[in-house]
């Protein structure tokens, strides 16, 4: 299992970053690849919740399910994508002082497996760290706007 994981300083409380990322509805502004996340279950929100994920691959639409398999109010998020895309995507949220906090964006994921999977390894790893890379500067960028702040915690 590949492991990559990124930091970041945001310009927003723990509470605003981690409320903003726990909106379903915005979840394809921020997420990289994603064109809808819909809930496909009961809950919309937490532990347990399932959502209808429709990527944006090129021009392929792949429709996986996601689920929510790790949270804690303003501490940590842990997305599940399960089906042919599979992997976890996990964002902590530290408080940093002075209305500032850190994400710590994580991905997880299982090369595939015999002679492709070997082959395609390099290139799949490559996709993945720039994937994480998006998603974690989109949802930064994408926190202090909706915080009214600029990339140094600055009131714009």
């Amino acid at each position: 299992m590949s492991h990559i994981r990124y930091a970041s300083d945001v310009g927003a409380p723990v509470e605003v970053a981690f409320g903003y990322t726990d909106n379903h509805l915005l979840v394809p502004d921020w997420m990289f690849g994603v064109a809808a996340f819909e809930p496909a279950g009961e809950l919309d929100q937490g532990l347990g919740a399932v959502y209808a994920t429709t990527a944006h691959v090129a021009l392929w639409h792949p429709t996986t399910v996601c689920e929510i398999t790790e949270y804690r109010r303003n501490v940590v998020i842990g997305y599940t994508l399960r089906g042919r895309l599979s992997g976890t995507l996990t964002l902590r949220f530290d408080p940093l002082g002075y209305g500032r906090s850190v994400l710590t964006s994580e991905a997880e994921y299982t090369a595939p497996h015999g002679l492709l999977g070997r082959l395609c390894n390099g290139l799949l790893d490559s996709a993945v760290r720039q994937a994480l890379r998006r998603t974690e500067s989109q949802l930064r960028r994408e926190i202090e706007q909706f915080h009214g702040t600029d990339l140094v915690g600055r009131i714009a």
